[in-house]
């Protein structure tokens, strides 16, 4: 399949693999890349940027494929070396940057003087018109059904792509829903030109997170995910558990005068560690989307996408083609 995302990051499936806090490390980034799609690591998730120069490394020790790292600009506790960070991707010689969170137009000219593509995350069409005028290559336009930060204007992707595809001249790719065959020729009759999964991709063989998660995200349906931090105007859809309880149960107790310091100690990296690495899964929030109602088991990367292919080749020539009168 060939569109202008698999044309601009030199890959063979218009397949991505979204930047995951504890998630996107090496091993899942290479496996991707070597099905086909484009494999993210998470830059932050590295606790530095020599330690992200290393992680880029090891990636290029299992693929020989394009992949990318991601860099998320959100409000934090303590903020972290950006042009480091940025210059460990450059030095890494690694060719596309998934952005996400607030702009990266500071950041956008180091990016494209090596030479970078950049694709930045945007849940509303205002935000993706700035990343098309900041010179940014192309966008992952995330719909309110995301798992992680959808933004606060809870637009679905229904309405949501479109949209876009009326907006922007630069190409997207859908996020947010994203699981299967049926998924990918859907976000494309809607104007996207690929698709980004990131719930989808942890629950497979290759995700280096505890079986305990991917078992969760199987077991789920649509109904398991809660919104947190909406008072804080950085909401955040995560997968039920005892924390996100205690979270939302704080929330409706502080009410306008909630706090990120009342939650803290339930959303912090280092608790979603304990619940990613070590599969203790009512130690913090951690993000998961709808789609995990779509995602019934745990195949590897290869097949996964082999599988989400082949379906939407038949969906295509198949089912639809089959509506057609001559």
């Amino acid at each position: 399949m060939k569109t202008r995302i698999t044309e601009l990051f030199q890959i063979q499936h218009p397949i991505i693999q979204g930047g995951m806090h504890h998630v996107g490390f090496a091993e899942l980034a290479a496996a991707v890349s070597n099905a086909g799609g484009l494999g993210i690591i998470t830059g932050l998730t590295q606790p530095t940027p020599e330690d992200l120069a290393k992680e880029i490394a090891r990636c290029r020790e299992m693929t020989d494929k394009p992949f990318g790292v991601n860099l998320t600009f959100l409000p934090s506790f303590n903020a972290p070396p950006y042009p480091e960070y940025i210059q460990a991707i450059i030095e890494g010689g690694v060719k596309a940057v998934e952005t996400a969170g607030r702009s990266p137009e500071q950041y956008m000219p180091s990016l494209k003087a090596a030479g970078i593509k950049v694709i930045h995350k945007c849940t509303s069409v205002r935000h993706a018109l700035k990343a098309e005028k900041i010179g940014c290559d192309a966008v992952s336009v995330d719909g309110f059904e995301c798992g992680g930060h959808p933004g606060e204007d809870d637009i679905p992707n229904f309405i949501l792509l479109p949209r876009a595809a009326e907006a922007l001249t630069i190409p997207f790719v859908a996020s947010g829903g994203m699981a299967d065959g049926r998924s990918l020729v859907a976000a494309m009759s809607l104007g996207a030109e690929g698709m980004n999964m990131g719930t989808r991709f942890i629950a497979t063989q290759d995700a280096p997170v505890h079986q305990n998660v991917k078992q969760a995200i199987v077991d789920a349906d649509e109904l398991q995910t809660r919104l947190i931090m909406r008072g804080l105007r950085n909401t955040e859809r995560v997968m039920k558990n005892a924390a996100v309880d205690e979270i939302i149960r704080i929330e409706e107790l502080k009410g306008d005068a909630i706090g990120i310091e009342d939650i803290r100690h339930l959303v912090t990296g280092v608790q979603g560690r304990k619940v990613l690495q070590e599969g203790e899964m009512n130690a913090a929030a951690w993000s998961c989307g709808m789609v995990a109602g779509l995602i019934h088991d745990i195949p590897s990367c290869d097949d996964l996408i082999s599988r989400i292919m082949s379906d939407a080749e038949s969906i295509i020539r198949q089912r639809l083609g089959g509506f057609l009168t001559s």
